[in-house]
């Protein structure tokens, strides 16, 4: 089955004058931050424009006591600097609005206050389709952020159609997936359609490796055709990692040992090695999604408990990657490759470790390596899986409208094929 999301992006020029802003940042004792459409945390955050469609927003205070949290959004252009707009005119009704939805954790040995919405408010609706931040911060002083989480309005005014090949290149025939698609704006009915109307492509959700400066390889009046045979490749990895922590009593398949001795737990995850020599094999996974879920209590959001929890990544003959860093990337480390996600080696056992606090659930991860000496330099798993053109794998293509009078860019379809069933 497949998914469709559209996006269209405006050229650089058209963006002179705008701020950057930092999406997805975290700046307090704030864990467990969870955004997604209502009832599937495995989903990006997209509500239609005009529509009735929630999203779901969560997270866990740590500091254990009532805090007056509020929340606004910032329209954002495609390439997530800040509109030259006022906040009255994308957004209907209170620009900041409190979150007053909170209860105290329950039963859970770690003291957190946990706070809920459904979002967004019938007194403060996005007027405009785009890019957004959802900005939550305290005692109604914006410049006191907690937090900021990226999310998308669209107006559907594009159709796609899209599929994932195999790369003719005898190089990349084995190793990589090619997308071929197109975009049809007759309903935009682009003066030039080359400035007016760009892509981004998003594989698994990451924004690290994303492509940006998609040109059409062919114009037929209003479609456009994104075919060329180097223009949309990704490396194929392989199947993400998983470990299911939704129980800290009864050990998963995945734990190694836990040490209930200390509050909170320690969980040492079994020890993952280098997966190139091994044979691909396909299961399904969470694509780095991860699920607040329990096995024991009710409410997982109000009860779910926390631990330290050790990763281990054993590098071929136990010697460190030269000039490269290695990071723990999925939704555990915000898909962000900052110090927070970045694994040191440990001369003494040859492997590398992380220790991430997480609540309970169940994680999907993968291993990546970035250039040390190349700052454009893109992070993948070639080092630590290998790429198998045969990988599920989930790729949003998002597309973006700017009139020649426009002020901001207009989010005019957003489009999500698996690689699996896109062929």
């Amino acid at each position: 089955m497949k998914y469709f999301f559209l996006f269209f992006l405006s050229s650089s020029f058209l963006f002179s004058h705008a701020q950057t802003v930092t999406p997805d940042a975290v700046y307090m004792n704030i864990k467990s931050i969870k955004l997604y459409s209502q009832n599937n945390q495995q989903s990006a955050p997209i509500l239609n424009l005009n529509s009735s469609d929630l999203m779901e927003l969560h997270f866990d205070d740590l500091d254990g006591y009532v805090k007056n949290y509020s929340y606004t959004f910032q329209l954002c252009n495609a390439d997530w600097t800040e509109v030259d707009l006022s906040p009255f005119d994308y957004i209907k009704g209170f620009t900041q609005n409190r979150l007053s939805q909170y209860r105290v954790s329950s039963i859970a040995l770690t003291n957190y206050v946990h706070y809920q919405a459904l979002l967004p408010d019938r007194g403060c609706v996005p007027s405009k389709s785009g890019n957004y931040l959802l900005k939550v911060f305290l005692n109604g002083n914006v410049n006191q952020l907690a937090f900021t989480k990226r999310f998308f309005v669209v107006e559907n005014r594009a159709a796609i159609g899209a599929q994932v090949l195999q790369p003719f290149n005898n190089e990349l025939f084995r190793t990589h997936q090619r997308l071929q698609f197109s975009v049809n704006a007759t309903q935009l009915n682009p003066v030039n359609p080359q400035q007016q109307v760009k892509v981004v492509v998003q594989q698994n959700h990451r924004w690290d490796n994303a492509l940006t400066n998609l040109v059409p390889a062919f114009i037929r009046g209003n479609v456009l055709e994104y075919n060329g045979e180097q223009d949309c490749l990704f490396p194929a990895g392989k199947e993400y990692r998983w470990a299911d922590l939704r129980s800290f009593r009864y050990q998963s398949e995945r734990i190694e040992s836990v040490d209930k001795t200390v509050q909170p737990n320690d969980i040492f995850l079994k020890p993952d090695p280098v997966r190139i020599p091994m044979r691909y094999i396909f299961y399904k996974d969470y694509n780095g999604w991860l699920e607040i879920s329990t096995t024991e209590s009710i409410n997982p959001f109000l009860q779910g408990d926390y631990a330290n929890v050790h990763f281990t990544f054993v590098p071929a003959n136990n010697q460190p990657y030269p000039d490269k860093e290695i990071f723990l990337s999925g939704e555990l480390t915000n898909n962000q490759l900052g110090d927070s996600a970045k694994m040191k080696y440990n001369a003494t056992k040859g492997v590398y470790e992380k220790t991430l606090f997480l609540k309970q659930g169940y994680y999907s991860y993968t291993y990546l390596t970035k250039d040390l000496n190349n700052k454009k330099a893109i992070a993948d798993a070639a080092q630590t899986d290998g790429n198998y053109w045969e990988t599920e794998n989930e790729y949003t293509i998002f597309v973006y409208y700017r009139s020649l009078s426009g002020r901001h860019d207009e989010l005019v379809g957003v489009t999500s094929i698996n690689s699996r069933n896109g062929r």
